[in-house]
């Protein structure tokens, strides 16, 4: 589902920040990716999004080498892509309900078709009381909440998570955890960077570790 050859960042001329990055995560896989701050991890997520082209080496996504894609069948393979960010990119206009539904909108779904299932997923998030409520008045848990909820409501074949309980309480942050576990169970393929070593203790599956512009597979906790 995920493969990198001989992959190397570099940010204009300064040196790489990643150095011949060697991945292969199967589909239906869930991996955690660690590493201390100003490792690369959130760079190595953008080069899975497909936010960055690599400077050096292959990335193919779902069997095929994006480095020859046009601009145009990029963004098609973006869309089967669900993304948390850390800095959350919610529209500030837009209300909870219509952010997390904003993907499902702009495919050209009918909300007769997801509009339950939206409502669901934001009480399954501890949001159900905040469907017409605006980000401003949201706190950075609330807000994470929803970019989490936004990220899995079109069911997309991989999930990408930088920090996702960064800003919420433990008893939550497992509960998202579990989410994008069911999520997993069904096929899609899941890879969660964190600092939270509660995490990857309490959840088993494998570990990639980037230090140095490096990355090491290494078994579950």
């Amino acid at each position: 589902m995920i493969r990198m050859d001989n992959v190397s960042l570099r940010y204009d001329s300064r040196r790489d920040v990643l150095t011949n990055i060697a991945l292969d995560i199967p589909q239906g896989s869930f991996r955690f990716l660690t590493g201390p701050s100003g490792a690369g991890k959130t760079s190595l997520l953008k080069l899975i999004f497909l936010a960055h082209r690599p400077s050096g080496g292959r990335v193919t996504l779902m069997g095929q080498d994006t480095t020859q894609l046009s601009r145009k069948k990029l963004a098609l393979m973006r869309r089967q892509i669900g993304v948390v960010f850390q800095d959350f990119r919610l529209i500030e206009h837009l209300s909870v309900y219509d952010n997390v539904t904003l993907p499902l909108r702009i495919a050209g779904q009918r909300p007769s078709s997801w509009h339950d299932n939206a409502v669901e997923l934001l009480n399954w998030v501890g949001l159900g009381d905040r469907l017409s409520a605006l980000p401003a008045t949201l706190s950075g848990g609330e807000k994470q909440r929803v970019a989490i909820a936004r990220a899995v409501m079109t069911r997309p074949k991989i999930i990408i998570a930088d920090e996702p309980t960064g800003n919420v309480d433990p008893e939550m942050g497992e509960r998202l955890v579990r989410l994008l576990v069911e999520l997993n169970k069904m096929g899609t393929t899941i890879v969660i960077a964190t600092h939270d070593k509660l995490l990857w203790e309490n959840f088993e599956f494998p570990r990639l570790h980037l230090e140095d512009g490096q990355l090491t597979e290494l078994g579950a906790a």
